[in-house]
């Protein structure tokens, strides 16, 4: 084939009253917004099939024949004025940040990944969609919100099966000219940004998305100006070695940064961002490019290090050590050898900044991004948990409950994944609001038994037909025709209890849990009377054969038997459109990880948006929010170490539920002809649970408990030059030198028996070296005590200065209630303090009374 030397934009040449098309085609919101995809798909229905649902490739082969008809077409006109001012109203209108708060501070949200559309894939699996759905709730909600992430020339791979059932892997090639995307520009030609890669400077142009009103900015290293290994740095999400992980992370984080600050330059923004949210830890640099801004205005490395965290959010999104990306010193040396002196400190500086615990010599992203953060969070209450202990060696003086990582469980956004069946129905009971009101969703109460059984059965019948044309195409692939294909036609049965498990195919999530008992699982699905179904879908990472094995198991056993084959699927090539397709059709939602080592797991809420019922381990959200009334636990909270013992006794619990519980209450007739209590539960998780998993409630959450506080405190520390922040930073360094000579030097308590509600006087004497009283905070905890001498839980009360003790020392008392029977106990600490920290925790340090040896907390 003849390479193009040179290549150009055109575009399509709408006839006047088609210009309405093209903004429509240019702003994402399409891809939640059901009425603008039926006015593309009205527009040549054959074509929008043929560009897999692309309107801005659909505009590019629609007929000048058929531009002109269609111009003429009163109807198609007048529609698409309709649809056309819906979205200048939605862009325009005032939303909850411009109603209801008091400050909209500009955020740039950053993550390797964005899930927005199947039409761009740039997207892998939960983080890239959780990413999606947290700019299209930010533009619902009116938060002034930019996206920072790459393009990836040859996106994330598409799945297809042999015929042994082995993963095999395709990478599309993807042209930024034919997707909804624009280039960033100055003066007419690409804007583009440098980006120091070691011995060599690589370029990235940047491209925009529109997300509602969202902007979108993904970078992209296939620039004439690179050299082939720099061209190929942003090729596959997810794809090489460990290096050329580092060098993609390079270009998001100090790439994401230089992208917004030409984005302002050229008016594409109006302001940069107060606030910086980094999406896990591949994001990380976004943070050194800002120290090394603030160096270069005259701060030192400490200072620059106080300024930029002020402003920084960092979201972790895993539960294991495996899961963040770690770079060994000679990388680090190898590619920020030339650039740590624009930081203001050397390699061993940088390496400390990305140190956990006793790893050294390993640069930990996770650690850096905490280090760089002033706040930081996990995304369910138990993941939050399992961070506070994953992370306690950045604050080791602390006990893992008051390590300062939050939680903000994460949601979805419901206008993108409720299917058309439950939309229509949800139009007829809820309130107009509903897909971003919490409480709208009380009046899904008022649902009539017949008329949710008969919309639930039309999206069980939508989903079979889908399965269907992807089983027939997958094994017309293999060879297949004729008679063969007619087993087919009775692949899943529309009216039976079908369940669906679709993910990512990660040995922890125990994709193959249920094949563990084969007969058992063989009873369920051919049983005659009452039948069970399973459609499995999900990728595994090309480089986990683990992963692949478990789907391949699982289509072995399918093939086994032809009564399986009829009752059980595996579907290849999981897409966002795929997932929508299940999760609106399946009646029970499947999630089986270990606990605890799913950190949030929103396929189950977006299923559940549907009238789907969760059956998960008490793991990630479903931890926080299962109600017996409105879904299935399998299992309990305990846990073993042993993992074959485990996943034994979880498969049990699941067999025992799905035979006792699940299957019988789906086909309960006993009160009506309909399964009433089936249907009383999806009602209860529709109005229970349904307002706490969607979107608009995380990014409310994030936008009054994160950015709101930060941008006010990176205010008032960057206000004066960041005189503030070199003060603070300053007082920081005096601490870390004083801290060794701080200790409780002595504690009084009365240990004699009391009574419950008996107030206990406590006394402490401290020395605190070179700091002050003013600099510090003097607490007793207090609580029951458990058989190893630790306070099982503890209150903390604030004890006052009451006086020198001598030799510098300083005395502190208070009085403890006794709010437990059974043994009680008191300990005291020192912590630092300062007025411009937004917790004592910030700094990890606190001083406990000697325990001969044993280690504090």
């Amino acid at each position: 084939m003849t390479r193009a030397l040179r290549t150009f934009r055109v575009h399509p040449s709408l006839p006047e009253p088609l210009l309405p098309l093209a903004d429509l085609a240019a702003n994402l919101r399409w891809s939640w917004d059901p009425e603008a995809r039926e006015l593309f798909r009205w527009a040549d229905p054959e074509a929008w099939d043929a560009v897999d649902g692309n309107p801005t490739a659909l505009l590019g082969v629609l007929s000048d024949a058929r531009m002109s008809e269609l111009a003429q077409d009163a109807r198609f006109v007048g529609r698409l004025e309709e649809v056309h001012g819906a979205l200048r109203t939605e862009l325009t209108r005032p939303a909850w940040v411009q109603r209801q708060r008091p400050a909209n501070p500009k955020v740039a949200y950053f993550s390797p990944e964005f899930g927005i559309t199947t039409v761009m894939p740039t997207y892998s699996g939960g983080l890239g969609v959780l990413a999606g759905d947290h700019l299209k709730a930010a533009s619902d909600l009116g938060l002034d919100m930019v996206g920072v992430g790459l393009l990836y020339r040859h996106g994330y791979f598409r799945q297809h099966l042999d015929a042994d059932g082995w993963q095999q892997e395709q990478y599309p090639d993807l042209n930024p000219l034919e997707l909804p995307l624009r280039r960033l520009e100055r003066d007419g030609e690409p804007a583009l940004v440098e980006v120091p890669m070691g011995p060599v400077t690589a370029l990235a142009q940047v491209w925009i998305a529109q997300v509602g009103r969202v902007p979108l900015l993904l970078l992209d290293t296939e620039v004439p100006g690179n050299a082939p290994a720099e061209r190929a740095v942003t090729d596959r999400l997810y794809g090489g070695d460990t290096e050329h992980r580092l060098r993609q992370e390079l270009v998001l984080g100090i790439g994401g940064v230089r992208a917004l600050r030409a984005a302002v330059s050229v008016g594409e923004l109006d302001a940069s961002p107060e606030v910086f949210h980094s999406n896990e830890g591949h994001a990380g640099f976004l943070g050194l490019e800002r120290v090394r801004e603030r160096v270069a205005e005259g701060l030192t490395f400490a200072e620059a290090v106080e300024a930029a965290r002020s402003t920084t959010l960092f979201t972790t999104h895993t539960p294991v050590a495996a899961g963040i990306d770690k770079f060994p010193r000679d990388l680090i040396e190898r590619y920020f050898g030339d650039l740590v002196a624009g930081y203001g400190t050397d390699v061993n500086g940088l390496m400390e900044l990305g140190r956990l615990g006793e790893e050294h010599g390993i640069f930990n992203m996770a650690a850096m991004g905490m280090r760089l953060s002033a706040h930081a969070n996990g995304v369910s209450e138990l993941h939050g948990t399992v961070a506070r202990q994953m992370f306690q060696s950045l604050w080791p003086d602390l006990p893992p409950q008051e390590v300062p990582v939050d939680a903000v469980t994460n949601g979805v956004h419901a206008a993108t994944w409720i299917g058309p069946e439950q939309r229509d129905l949800y139009a007829r009971y809820l309130a107009p609001n509903w897909p971003r009101n919490p409480d709208a969703w009380e009046a899904a109460d008022q649902i009539p038994d017949e008329v949710l059984w008969r919309t639930r059965a039309r999206a069980r019948e939508r989903l079979v037909a889908e399965v269907r044309d992807r089983v027939r195409d997958q094994v017309v692939r293999h060879g297949a025709s004729g008679g063969s294909l007619n087993w087919i036609d009775e692949l899943l049965d529309p009216e039976a209890l079908t369940i669906g498990f679709a993910r990512r195919f990660a040995t922890y999530k125990r994709g193959a849990l249920l094949l563990r008992q084969p007969e058992r699982l063989k009873a369920l699905l051919t049983d005659p009377d009452r039948p069970v179904q399973l459609v499995f879908a999900g990728k595994s990472h090309p480089k986990d054969d683990s992963g692949k094995g478990i789907i391949r198991e699982l289509v072995h056993l399918a093939a086994s038997d032809p009564l399986l084959q009829r009752r059980m699927v595996f579907v290849e090539d999981y897409d966002m459109d795929l997932a929508a397709t299940l999760y609106a059709g399946c009646d029970v939602w499947l999630n089986t990880p270990r606990r605890p080592f799913e950190a949030c797991g929103t396929s189950g809420e977006k299923a559940l948006l549907n009238g789907s019922l969760h059956c998960s381990v008490l793991d990630g959200w479903w931890d926080e929010l299962y109600d017996p009334a409105a879904g299935f636990a399998i299992g309990g909270r305990g846990q073993v170490d042993d993992p074959e013992q485990q996943d034994a006794a979880d498969a049990e619990a699941l067999f025992e539920l799905l035979e006792r519980t699940v299957v019988p209450r789906f086909y309960d007739r006993t009160e009506s002809p309909l399964p009433t209590r089936w249907l009383e539960m999806i009602r209860r998780s529709l109005v229970d649970l349904g307002p706490h998993v969607l979107a608009s409630k995380m990014v409310r959450r994030y936008a009054v408990e994160h950015y709101e506080p930060l941008a006010q405190r990176s205010q008032d520390l960057l206000a004066r030059s960041a005189k503030p922040a070199r003060e603070l930073a300053a007082w920081k360094a005096k601490v870390h030198a004083a801290w060794p000579q701080v200790r409780v030097a002595e504690v009084e308590v009365d240990d004699a028996t009391a009574a419950k509600g008996e107030h206990r006087p406590v006394s402490a004497v401290v020395e605190l070296a070179d700091l002050t009283p003013d600099e510090v905070i003097v607490e007793a905890l207090h609580g029951p005590v458990g058989a190893d001498g630790h306070l099982t839980e503890h209150h903390v009360l604030t004890l006052e200065r009451q006086g020198a003790a001598g030799d510098g020392a300083h005395r502190y008392g208070g009085s403890v209630t006794c709010a437990y029977a059974g043994e009680d106990g008191v300990t005291v600490r020192v912590r630092p303090f300062h007025q411009r920290l937004r917790d004592p925790a910030e700094l990890g340090l606190a001083a406990w009374p000697d325990l001969e040896g044993e280690p504090h907390p």
